[in-house]
């Protein structure tokens, strides 16, 4: 079964509208499809094109805060109506207005100006650091988006905010009482130690989280093996998704997803 659980249109910082998205995963075979945006469910609003042979779960990716550090957390098969859902979402939606108006203050105190009305202009969805690493490509501020991110925008740079977001255990409870499974989202992309991890996984749990990412775009396979077992330790369904955000990305190919050790209880069987 090809299954992809992680993936983002230009509703928040992928390149293609949830259509193109769609066709593409009917195309290359997706038997089950979550589109997760960041912070956002606007892509099922307009969706027209709806293949027989694919299953859409409603899905969203939202942005939380865990000791101070970013953490993504997924929420699979989401209700959009659920007051909890209309509440995080607008909450959420503030706090990314807020973060763009604190990185484009940063960006302009380094002498880069306009950041803020360039990244809105190429924003169709939410406002992301994508979108200010294309106005500094777009200024000549830089030559890529890879270098506004090492230089600007990356993890400890300049542009990189993330004390807003709500604490990771709200969002897993706003996901939770929408009749969702929050997932920690790929989970070796954090860079923790062994030890950190398991304590993020414990709070995780202990919030209500249900659902751990083992495979996250092309991954090798001992962190898949390791993820596993760690999944298998705290008693998680495995999912797994591409975090497709663009065509080119071969790391991360919508539909080309491996498939879940033997060892691991998959998220969809929930759905069976």
């Amino acid at each position: 079964m090809n299954v992809d659980l992680h993936c983002h249109t230009n509703m928040s910082d992928g390149s293609l509208t949830p259509d193109q998205l769609v066709e593409l995963a009917s195309e290359r075979g997706v038997d089950i499809l979550s589109i997760t945006d960041h912070d956002t469910l606007d892509a099922y609003s307009g969706l027209k094109y709806n293949p027989e042979k694919l299953r859409l779960i409603t899905g969203i990716e939202f942005s939380s805060q865990w000791r101070k550090q970013g953490i993504h957390v997924v929420g699979l098969n989401v209700d959009p109506l659920s007051d909890s859902i209309i509440f995080g979402v607008a909450q959420q939606k503030k706090a990314r207005q807020d973060r763009a108006i604190k990185i484009a203050e940063r960006l302009n105190n380094l002498g880069f100006e306009h950041c803020l009305k360039g990244a809105t202009l190429l924003a169709d969805g939410q406002i992301g650091r994508p979108h200010f690493a294309q106005h500094l490509v777009n200024i000549g501020a830089v030559s890529n988006i890879k270098q506004a991110f090492k230089k600007y925008l990356g993890a400890g740079k300049v542009g990189d905010i993330k004390e807003q977001w709500a604490e990771l255990a709200t969002v897993v409870q706003w996901i939770c009482e929408s009749g969702g499974i929050a997932v920690l989202a790929h989970p070796s992309k954090y860079k923790m130690s062994h030890t950190k991890l398991k304590e993020l996984l414990e709070d995780f749990c202990s919030a209500g989280g249900e659902g751990m990412e083992v495979i996250s775009g092309l991954q090798v396979p001992s962190v898949t093996k390791d993820l596993a077992t760690l999944c298998n330790q705290y008693g998680l369904l495995a999912s797994c998704g591409s975090d497709f955000h663009a065509p080119g990305m071969k790391w991360a190919a919508l539909g080309f997803v491996s498939s879940l050790p033997d060892t691991c209880k998959p998220i969809w069987d929930r759905w069976a």
